[in-house]
C-alpha cells in the first residue's frame, strides 16, 4: 500500500493544498494580536469608556489581570438592541464607511477589542442607558451571547468584566505567570490617561484592596493632574512648552505640554505622548528628545515629558498597528525636528538654576556584602577554537566596576559621618555669550595635553581599581596583576588643571554664602607665607592692595573664562565648579587668591590661561586638611595641655585621659579627614577614569609607584 503523503494529501512533490481556515481559528489568531497581555485589554476598555463620554472610569484588577479585569464608567451605555452583536468582530458605532477612517476622532474604530476578549476570556457586560428603569447583564463567549440579556440593577454607564484571561492559550498564560506582574503596566497606562484627560476621574486598585493605587479627580489644571498622579516633586521641575506650525502646503500641527528641566533626576524616561487625543508611542521622537537632554542631564538621568500633539485628521494614519499603539504621520521628520529645536531652545533659556541635594553618607553600610569568590576568566582565541585558560599567577581578583576588591569591604563596625558640608549658599549654571572654544591659545594648551600623555599610565588610570588610602598622600590602586601607590595630590592637581581648560568658558558657578573681601584674604595668605614672615604689617597691607587692584583690573576676563567673579568692591562672590559634586577646601581660599595675584602672567594670553588654570588646579586639588590627622598617635596634637607632653614616656598616659582632649576640634578634624577619603574614592577616582590624561612626567616623578606584582609574588610563595 502507498503511504499517505504528509500534510499535502497528494503525491510526493506536489504542493500542499490551500485550505480556508475555520472562522474560530481566524478569530483566535486575531485576538492574540489585539489582546497581547492584560494591560492591552485594560487600555482597550478605557478607550471605549472615553469614547462613550464617561466622566469617571474605575478599574479593578486581580492577579495582574489574569483572574479579573473590571472596568466601570458612567458613559452613555449600550442600547439593548445592540447587545446581540456587541462582541462580534468588526461591529462598531465609530464608522460606517472606509472614508470615515480618514477623519476618525474616536480612539476605537475596528470593533475588535471586545470580540478578541471573548475569544481569550470570559466577558460579562452590565449596562444601562439614560431613561431606562433597569439595566441588562449578559455574558459572551467566542463573540456570541451565552444567554439572553437579563434585567438587573445598574448604575449609569457600562461595566465590563473579563475573567480568566488566556484560559485557552496555555503558553501565553504560563509566560505571563512566570514574568513580573502586569499590574504596574496597567497603573502606568491609567496614569497617562489621567494626565491627559483632566476632565475625567480615574481610579485603579487591586481587587479587594481598600486603597486605590491611582486616584485622580477631575481638574482644570494639567499640572494638578500631574501632581496628583506623579507627585509634587515632579511638578516642581517642569516647564511649559508650546509649539505651533502652519504651512499652506501641508505642515500644520500644534503641540503643547510640559518638559522637565535640568534639576529633574530619574533613572527611567517618562514620556506621555498623545496625538489627536490618542495615546501612542513614537520611537523617533523619543530618541530625538533623549539626544537633546543628553547634553543637559547627567548620564544616568532621564527626563519627564508630556506632549499633546494635534494634527489634521487626514494627516494621521491610525490603522497601522493591531493595538493602535503606533500611528503614521505626514511630514513626521519635519514635525520631530521642529519639536526638538523647541525643546533645545527652552532648555537653554531656562537653565539658569541647578539644585544639588546633599545627604549624610555612612561608609559602614556601603560595603557589607561578602567579597565575591575569585573568578577564573577565559580568553577566547576566536570562533571555533578552544578557549585558553589563564595561568593562576595572572588571575585578577577584581575589576574597576566591582567594589568587592576595596579595603572598605573588610572594615566592619567602623562608622563615619560623612555629611558634605558646603560653605556655599547656592549652585547655579551660567552660559557665556562669547564662544571661548575658538581661542587659539586655549586650543594650543589642550593640544599640549593630548600630545604629552603617557599611554601606559593612561591604561592604568582608565582600568584601575581603587583599593584604599595608604597614608595622607598616597592611595593604593590595582591594575591587572599589579599594585601601585598613587600620589593623590599630584593626580588631583593635574586633573583639575585639565578640567579647568576643558570647561574653559563654560563653567557652572558656585555662589559663596557671603562675599569674601580680596584684601582680607590676601593679608591672611601673606601672614601664613613663610617667605613674608619678616615683612611688616604695613608692607603686607600694601602688597595686598596692589594685588587687589590687579585682580579687579582683570576681573572681567577671569569671570568670562573661569567663572571667578569679583565685584566692583573687590569681593570674591563666585567660584567655578571644576568637578561636579565637588567643592574645594575653603580653608585654602586665601592661598588661591594670592596665587592669582602673584603667579599669573597677565600680559601673555596663553601663559595667562595656563597660570590661571594651574592656580585653579592647585586650589581644587585634594590636599590634606589643615587640621592634622587625629588617627593613631596624632590625637596627642589635640591635647588641651600640650606643654605637659615634653616627656615622651608620659605620652600614653596623657593620651588616655579623654578629659584632656579638645573634643570639638577633634570631631572637626575627624570629619574633615573622613570627607577627604570619601571624596577621593567616590569623586576623584571616577572622574580620573573619565577625564585624566596623565603626562609623561608622572612616570618618573613618583606620582605612580609600583609596589607589588602578582607574578613575582607567586614565584616567591610557590617555593614555600
Amino acid at each position: 500500500m502507498d503511504e499517505p503523503s504528509p500534510r499535502g494529501g497528494g503525491c510526493a512533490g506536489e504542493p500542499p493544498r490551500i485550505r480556508r481556515l475555520e472562522e474560530s481559528v481566524v478569530n483566535r489568531i486575531a485576538a492574540g494580536e489585539v489582546i497581547q497581555r492584560p494591560s492591552s485589554a485594560v487600555k482597550e476598555l478605557i478607550e471605549n469608556s472615553l469614547d462613550a463620554g464617561a466622566s469617571s472610569v474605575s478599574v479593578a484588577v486581580k492577579d495582574g489581570g489574569l483572574k479579573l479585569i473590571q472596568v466601570s464608567d458612567d458613559g452613555h451605555g449600550i442600547r439593548f438592541e445592540d447587545l446581540a452583536i456587541l462582541c462580534e468582530r468588526h461591529t462598531t458605532s465609530k464608522l460606517s464607511a472606509y472614508e470615515d477612517l480618514q477623519t476618525i476622532k474616536s480612539m476605537g474604530f475596528r470593533g475588535e477589542a471586545l470580540a478578541s476578549m471573548t475569544y481569550v476570556g470570559h466577558v460579562t457586560v452590565t449596562t444601562i442607558t439614560e431613561g431606562q428603569l433597569h439595566g441588562y447583564r449578559v455574558s459572551y463567549r467566542d463573540g456570541v451571547m451565552e444567554n439572553e440579556p437579563k434585567p438587573c440593577a445598574a448604575v449609569k454607564g457600562t461595566q465590563v468584566m473579563v475573567e480568566n484571561l488566556f484560559y485557552n492559550m496555555v503558553a501565553r498564560k504560563k509566560t505571563l505567570q512566570n514574568s513580573n506582574d502586569d499590574y504596574p503596566k496597567i497603573v502606568d497606562f491609567i496614569s497617562r490617561f489621567a494626565v491627559h484627560h483632566i476632565n475625567v476621574t480615574f481610579s485603579c486598585r487591586k481587587h479587594g484592596a481598600n486603597r486605590a493605587d491611582v486616584h485622580s479627580a477631575s481638574t482644570s489644571s494639567r499640572l494638578d493632574a500631574i501632581r496628583s498622579v506623579y507627585g509634587a516633586s515632579v511638578v516642581r521641575d517642569l516647564i511649559e512648552i508650546k509649539v505651533s506650525y502652519e504651512d499652506a502646503a501641508d505642515s500644520i500641527f500644534k503641540m503643547d505640554g510640559y518638559i522637565s528641566n535640568a534639576n529633574y533626576v530619574a533613572k527611567k524616561i517618562t514620556m506621555i505622548l498623545f496625538i489627536n487625543d490618542r495615546l501612542v508611542d513614537c520611537t523617533a521622537l523619543k530618541r530625538a528628545i533623549e539626544f537633546v537632554y543628553s547634553a543637559t542631564l547627567p548620564q544616568a538621568s532621564k527626563p519627564f515629558i508630556y506632549m499633546s500633539i494635534h494634527l489634521p485628521s487626514e494627516h494621521v494614519d491610525v490603522n497601522i498597528h493591531p493595538t493602535k499603539k503606533e500611528v503614521s504621520l505626514l511630514n513626521q521628520e519635519r514635525i520631530i525636528e521642529t519639536i526638538r529645536n523647541a525643546i533645545e531652545e527652552k532648555l537653554m533659556n531656562s537653565n539658569t538654576t541647578r539644585i544639588f541635594q546633599t545627604q549624610a553618607l555612612n561608609l559602614s553600610g556601603i560595603a557589607q556584602a561578602n567579597p565575591q569568590k575569585d573568578k577564573v576568566s577565559e580568553a577566547s582565541m576566536g570562533s571555533g577554537t578552544k578557549s585558553q585558560k589563564i595561568p593562576v599567577s595572572q588571575m585578577v581578583r577584581t575589576d574597576p566596576r566591582n567594589p568587592s576588591g576595596r579595603l572598605h569591604t573588610y572594615w566592619h563596625g567602623q562608622s563615619s559621618n560623612l555629611e558634605k558640608k558646603f560653605d556655599l549658599v547656592s549652585v547655579r549654571s551660567r552660559r557665556n555669550q562669547k564662544d571661548a572654544g575658538d581661542l587659539s591659545s586655549r586650543h594650543e594648551l589642550l593640544v599640549e595635553i593630548d600630545s604629552s600623555f603617557h599611554p601606559g599610565l593612561l591604561d592604568i588610570v582608565k582600568n584601575c581599581t581603587y583599593v584604599g588610602l595608604a597614608d595622607e598622600a598616597f592611595a593604593l590602586i590595582q591594575h591587572n596583576t599589579r599594585l601601585y601607590l598613587v600620589n593623590v595630590v599630584n593626580i588631583s592637581k593635574e586633573l583639575m588643571y585639565q578640567q579647568a581648560l576643558c570647561r574653559f568658558g563654560n563653567f557652572n558657578a558656585i555662589q559663596l554664602s557671603e562675599p569674601a573681601p580680596l584684601q582680607e584674604l590676601l593679608v591672611m595668605a601673606l601672614k601664613d607665607d613663610e617667605l613674608m614672615s619678616d615683612e611688616k604689617d604695613d608692607e603686607k597691607l600694601e602688597i595686598a592692595e596692589v594685588n587687589t587692584e590687579i585682580l579687579k583690573e582683570n576681573a572681567e576676563m577671569i569671570n568670562e573664562y573661569f567663572s571667578i567673579h569679583i565685584d566692583q568692591d573687590g569681593k570674591l562672590t563666585r567660584l567655578p565648579v571644576v568637578l561636579d559634586q565637588y567643592t574645594p577646601d575653603m580653608d585654602r581660599l586665601p592661598e588661591f587668591v594670592l596665587a592669582l595675584g602673584n603667579d599669573v602672567t597677565w600680559d601673555d594670553e596663553k601663559e595667562c590661561f595656563r597660570t590661571v588654570a594651574s592656580a585653579v588646579g592647585n586650589f581644587y586639588a585634594l590636599h590634606p586638611p589643615i587640621l592634622p590627622n587625629p588617627s593613631g598617635n596624632g590625637i596627642h596634637l589635640y591635647k588641651k595641655n600640650r606643654d605637659s607632653m615634653a616627656d615622651e614616656h608620659a605620652e600614653n598616659d596623657l593620651i588616655s585621659d579623654e578629659n584632656d582632649v579638645d573634643q570639638e576640634l577633634l570631631a572637626e578634624a575627624e570629619a574633615a579627614w573622613a570627607q577627604r577619603e570619601w571624596t577621593i574614592q567616590h569623586v576623584l577616582f571616577p572622574s580620573m577614569r573619565l577625564f585624566l590624561k596623565p603626562p609623561k612626567s608622572m612616570a618618573t616623578d613618583g606620582t605612580f609607584v609600583q609596589v607589588a606584582s602578582l607574578e613575582k609574588l607567586y614565584k616567591i610563595f610557590e617555593r614555600c
